[in-house]
């Protein structure tokens, strides 16, 4: 397989824009005790359910790597069709405004916009109930942009229905940004593999950006600080090492996608890769 780069199938220009930043899964809600560990060790949330996740990795160090015409580039401009994109572990919805706003809106006339707004819809979802309705009261946008709680290990069946919805069979464009470590952690590796083949059978694209391995041992570190239990899966994970490697592995062979761009690296670190169902 050629190597990762920036360089890899090029398809779109290299233009600096606003990006975001993503954090995900939680099952459950932040106390005052779990609010204050995560402002004094914000990596220490199990389930990556940060509540000011924003404030430390805001959405500018993605949607800079990412052009503003990423949805004319991947054939959905044609003004024919309903455009919709899935935010995976939205969090409180911040990345998921300014990513519709950056693709969305542009350097287009008014005229232009409301057209855009009209053909293209979004919808984020995490496991974290609180997070959802923060991003539900802030939401700028709710006739584009619509926020749920959702286990997708455990139920897709909201996600169909939303489908259903507005006509289409599967999301153009799927947001996979900073969660499989997360599910990973707290799933396993069937829970890592699950998530990765949900995603491609209801998505023609994927954005994906995994988390490195140094960050499993990072946040495996953090937990056991704050005195709480070690994650369940962490010491028998199978799949290790090159974590972004490992996902594009098994999305090319038993997923029926291929990688077709790579934007490059984060600040933190991390590739965001695009994918396409074959």
């Amino acid at each position: 397989m050629p190597p990762l780069t920036a360089n890899y199938l090029p398809m779109v220009s290299a233009r600096k824009y606003f990006v975001s930043a993503h954090t995900t899964m939680a099952t459950r809600s932040c106390t005052s005790s779990d609010a204050s560990d995560e402002i004094n060790d914000p990596g220490a949330a199990p389930y990556g359910n940060f509540i000011n996740y924003y404030t430390f990795n805001p959405p500018e160090n993605r949607l800079s790597l990412i052009p503003a015409t990423l949805l004319q580039d991947l054939g959905y401009s044609d003004g024919q069709q309903t455009t919709l994109i899935l935010d995976v572990g939205c969090n409180s919805g911040e990345l998921s405004v300014a990513f519709y706003e950056h693709l969305v809106q542009g350097p287009v006339c008014e005229q232009e916009e409301e057209s855009n707004r009209r053909r293209v819809n979004l919808l984020g979802f995490d496991l974290d109930e609180i997070l959802i309705e923060r991003a539900q009261q802030a939401n700028p946008l709710p006739s584009n942009i619509s926020f749920i709680p959702l286990d997708i290990i455990k139920d897709t069946d909201q996600l169909q229905d939303y489908l259903n919805q507005h006509g289409c069979s599967s999301f153009h464009l799927c947001l996979c940004l900073a969660v499989t470590m997360w599910v990973h952690l707290n799933h396993g590796d069937s829970g890592l593999l699950h998530l990765l083949s949900s995603l491609a059978s209801i998505s023609q694209h994927i954005l994906l950006e995994a988390q490195p391995w140094k960050c499993y041992r990072s946040a495996a570190r953090r937990l056991r600080k704050l005195g709480r239990s070690d994650f369940d899966h962490f010491k028998n994970l199978k799949i290790r090492g090159e974590m972004a490697e490992h996902a594009r592995e098994h999305l090319e062979r038993n997923c029926g996608m291929e990688l077709i761009q790579s934007f490059g690296s984060t600040a933190w670190d991390r590739k965001l890769l695009l994918f396409r169902r074959r």
